[in-house]
Order: structure tokens, then C-alpha cells, then sequence
């Protein structure tokens, strides 16, 4: 009992120095092989690390975290896992200065952790990059897709690692349509939950293989 309360209060320490100490919790995957597409944990042969980094600790338990290579991606009753990476680190533009937005190489998530559990959460922003101007003052901008993902793990002292138990994922999305020469000149589409189906619910999934995070 010693033992295990020297460890929870090593790594307690560890996490609330982390600024100058890196402290990190890394899982090693595959790329997924499809970008976009959630449900797909299909990888590809491309080794990536998921990797989060305590960059503040905030008091209470909280940390602030820099997520870099994705979270890994799991789907009901499948035993693939793959790293995502776009949908978990999303895009980042300014139309007037980037024009187009670009793929993000890190996203900030923000952490709880009790000694035991540890809860993360990231928010992601999406563009499909499909925004189009057609004949007859007809136009589209790109789909949007808003991401949020909450990661439940637990701590195992002995192996100094994190097994990921639950992922609770949401999907929100939003485009603009219309034309110049009608009369309502666009229309707008916001959907705060657009998972499988409409209308839909976060989804709550369960890893069907390992996923260990180890503390570095």
C-alpha cells in the first residue's frame, strides 16, 4: 500500500512539474487509412505516436495538455485500431490570410486526473475543403465538421501505464448554400450531433483491443 501511494504521489508530482519535466503519456499505432471517415479504423502501414504532453497544470487535477500524431481510432465491434489524425488535431485559417485552412501539426486537450482515472478532452475543427462556385450564381462553401472526443483511462502503477477504456465522440457539422439570383440569397445547415444517422447522439465506444499509453 506504501508502494502504491510513493508511485501515485511521484507521478502527481511529475504532472504538476511537467512544464520543465515533459511529462507525456505515448501510445504507438498505425496511420488510418482513411482521413475523414470515423467509423474506419482501418491502418495503413505508416507508424505514428499519439502523444500527450502536459504543458500547464492548472490546480484541482486539471492539466492542460499538447495532443501531437492523433488519438487512436476504434469502432464497435471491430478489432482494428488506427491513429487519427486529422479528425482528433482538426484545421486551422483565416480566409483573409491563409485563404484555405490547413491541417494542424498538434491540438491543445485539457486533463483531469485523480490518482487513478484519468479524463481528457479535445475539440477539433474539420474542413473537407469542398467549397465551389458554379454557373448560374450557384455556390457551396466546404462541409465543416466540429469534433469532440472524451478519453477515459485508467492508471496501472505497477507497468506505469494508461489503459484506454472508453472514447465518447461527437460529430457536429455545418455548410452554407445558395444563390445570388434567388430571392433567400443562402441556407444555412447546423447539426450539433451528425454521427451515423439524423438526428443522432454522441457516440460511446469501447476498444475491443489493448490500448496502452506508457508514462515517459
Amino acid at each position: 500500500m506504501k508502494i502504491m501511494q510513493v508511485v501515485l504521489v511521484t507521478l502527481s508530482l511529475c504532472l504538476a512539474y511537467s512544464v520543465s519535466w515533459g511529462t507525456s503519456i505515448v501510445y504507438d499505432g498505425l496511420q488510418c487509412q482513411s482521413t475523414f471517415d470515423p467509423d474506419d479504423p482501418t491502418p495503413l502501414g505508416t507508424s505514428v505516436q499519439s502523444r500527450f504532453e502536459v504543458i500547464e497544470e492548472a490546480g484541482g487535477g486539471l492539466y492542460r495538455l499538447r495532443l501531437t500524431g492523433g488519438i487512436p481510432r476504434v469502432a464497435d465491434g471491430n478489432n482494428s485500431v488506427c491513429i487519427d489524425s486529422a479528425t482528433a488535431l482538426g484545421y486551422f485559417g483565416i480566409g483573409e490570410v491563409d485563404v484555405l485552412p490547413n491541417p494542424l501539426d498538434s491540438a491543445d486537450a485539457t486533463a483531469y486526473f485523480n490518482g487513478q482515472d484519468l479524463i481528457i478532452t479535445i475539440n477539433a475543427m474539420v474542413s473537407d475543403l469542398t467549397q465551389r462556385r458554379l454557373p448560374l450564381s450557384i455556390f457551396y462553401t466546404s462541409r465543416i465538421f466540429a469534433y469532440s472526443y472524451t478519453l477515459f483511462l485508467e492508471f496501472n502503477p505497477q507497468l506505469s501505464q494508461f489503459a484506454l477504456k472508453k472514447i465518447i465522440r461527437n460529430r457536429g457539422y455545418t455548410q452554407t448554400n445558395g444563390s445570388t439570383n434567388s430571392i433567400t440569397p443562402f441556407f444555412e445547415t447546423v447539426l450539433p450531433s451528425f454521427n451515423s444517422e439524423l438526428p443522432d447522439r454522441p457516440k460511446i465506444l469501447t476498444p475491443i483491443p489493448n490500448i496502452e499509453y506508457r508514462l515517459e
